[in-house]
């Protein structure tokens, strides 16, 4: 399910299939490449500590500036269940070098040993069970912090965006029913809010599934329906063959997620960049 607009705002975006990652008109590392790409990055990168409101441990967050003369709008990155990763940390390096200041919060912060974050849990597997645990109200939290923090970035432009993957990615579309300041929301095979939340949404928002992801993909149509009916701006993109996960996993899938990977993100570029001037 790829709309005419979808292509158009693919081919306005002007990347360059296989430019390397970390590259102007890259696309993102997958998972095996990031650790690499961030140590060979040119863009200052560097650990924020946000603060919450009665929150007893700040935020650990990842940001990155692009390199530019000017000021630039800013997307806040929601990792996925595997939590603060290196691939998310080299998706917000991507986001720089296309000319967005990206920060990548560790909504996992406190939920460690001693107050930690996702680094202290030891492993996969924990942080998977411990994100569980973390509640909506508290993700809300997290992200109207970062969010205020960056409104407060001298180098910022004032729009602020959010892009989400798998557990990140419900919360990207949650926080559009959240924050009616929001400026755009992207999506990627994450599950939409609530049906009655679906009112809410005021900011533009774009999905990214993989057509082999039924669990996901399913909740497409219905959620463009009720969309549509409540007159919410909602651009799906279903990419067939590929699976969960795409971005992050592109060697999968026989070369369909590589592919999907390289077509969604030139459009997830067009279309933070159309609603973020």
């Amino acid at each position: 399910m790829r709309s005419l607009f979808g292509m158009a705002l693919l081919m306005a975006a002007g990347a360059a299939f296989g430019a390397n990652p970390g590259t102007p008109g890259g696309v993102p590392p997958d998972a095996g490449a990031a650790k690499a790409t961030l140590d060979k990055s040119p863009r200052h990168g560097e650990w924020v500590d946000i603060t919450v409101p009665d929150h007893k441990v700040p935020l650990k967050s990842y940001i990155v500036y692009p390199e530019s003369k000017e000021k630039a709008p800013v997307v806040m990155v929601i990792h996925e269940i595997f939590g603060e990763t290196d691939w998310v940390r080299g998706v917000a390096d991507q986001l720089a070098a296309d000319g967005f200041i990206a920060i990548a919060p560790d909504m996992l912060s406190g939920h460690g040993p001693n107050g930690g974050g996702t680094d202290s849990l030891g492993g996969q597997q924990a942080v998977t069970a411990k994100i569980r645990e973390v509640q909506a109200a508290e993700v809300m939290a997290d992200l109207n912090a970062t969010r205020a923090y960056a409104m407060k970035l001298p180098s910022a432009n004032g729009k602020i965006a959010t892009i989400g993957f798998c557990w990140g990615g419900g919360q990207s579309f949650a926080y559009a029913a959240a924050q009616p300041e929001l400026s755009a929301a992207v999506v990627y095979y994450g599950t939409p809010p609530k049906a009655e939340d679906l009112a809410k949404v005021k900011a533009p928002v774009a999905g990214f599934y993989g057509g082999n992801d039924n669990r996901v993909t399913s909740t497409v149509k219905p959620t463009e329906e009720a969309m549509k009916k409540l007159g919410k701006p909602y651009t799906p993109h279903v990419y067939e063959g590929a699976g969960h996960g795409f971005l992050r996993q592109q060697d999968g899938q026989n070369g369909a997620n590589k592919k999907a990977a390289d077509e969604a993100w030139p459009a997830t570029i067009a279309f933070l960049r159309q609603y973020t001037k």
